[in-house]
């Protein structure tokens, strides 16, 4: 159950779903069938009157149980949290969600952990990170919150900055990596930069130049699978240590690679959210 103030002259709630929230045809007709919304004291809305500006609406709909087990506590720190989200930090070396039915102790293990403790059954996460990432994930606090957040995604106003140490020093101030990305045939898990691979952007931009080595920070406009690793070794600058993408082997004998801000303007407070991580590379 949440509330939402509406802050345009006129808004129905038909178009508060459809075309604000952009919400699928199944899930407006189920909140429709459940009477989902009404006035804050419980009085009927009809879907297509008119409201004025400050009605608060309630949504009131069954949530679905999650079905992560949770952990015995949280482990993770939680960056941001409301009623419709949570940001949480996840760690390096920790998956972003279960594999197989013995993983017991992803990151949304902990976070369904939290939910619990909280009186909650409901979390999904909005995007991924890989094992070797550690930084900012936007998880889902119930249905329509995931519906949004997916959607915003997909058209990249969710805005997800990295930071990253690579090989090297990268000479442009800033730049673009437009290259497609598909599935190595002669490896399980590595990527390639493939004429016949998913349409992969990445912006990035040079924060700082040491002696042998440049601080980047990126912005995915697309998301696929190890897309920041794969760009940065494209372009002659694998991520320091990151010998899967030809990167010179370390003494720590991995990569660093940090998600360290989230910024969208969030649906339902009508205000821009922006979240940072602690523990820059540098």
């Amino acid at each position: 159950m949440f509330q939402y103030e509406v802050i345009q002259e006129g808004l129905k709630v038909e178009e508060l779903l459809r075309s604000k929230w952009r919400l699928g045809k199944k899930l407006v007709h189920e909140l429709r069938m459940a009477k989902a919304v009404t006035l804050k004291d419980g009085t009927p809305v009809l879907w297509n009157e008119p409201l004025k500006v400050g009605t608060i609406l309630l949504f009131t709909f069954e949530i679905p149980t999650s079905n992560y087990l949770p952990t015995m506590n949280c482990d993770i720190p939680i960056q941001y949290e409301d009623e419709h989200c949570l940001i949480v930090s996840k760690p390096k070396g920790m998956a972003t969600h279960p594999n197989d039915i013995w993983d017991r102790n992803t990151c949304m293990n902990h976070v369904m952990a939290h939910i619990k403790a909280n009186g909650g059954q409901y979390a999904e996460h909005v995007h991924r990170l890989d094992l070797g990432t550690k930084g900012l994930l936007l998880v889902a606090k119930h249905p329509i919150a995931k519906s949004i957040f997916d959607r915003m995604i997909e058209e990249k106003t969710i805005i997800r900055t990295y930071e990253a140490e690579v090989q090297g020093i990268v000479r442009q101030d800033d730049g673009v990596i437009n290259e497609p990305i598909g599935k190595d045939r002669h490896h399980a898990t590595r990527r390639v930069v493939s004429k016949t691979g998913q349409h992969a952007v990445t912006h990035f931009k040079v924060v700082k130049r040491l002696k042998n080595t440049t601080i980047v920070h990126l912005v995915l406009e697309t998301g696929r699978t190890h897309q920041i690793r794969v760009h940065m070794s494209h372009i002659g600058h694998p991520i320091v240590g990151d010998t899967m993408y030809n990167a010179r082997k370390t003494a720590k004998d991995n990569y660093e690679l940090h998600a360290i801000q989230l910024e969208f303007e969030h649906p339902f407070l009508n205000k821009v959210v922006v979240v940072k991580d602690q523990g820059a590379i540098h």
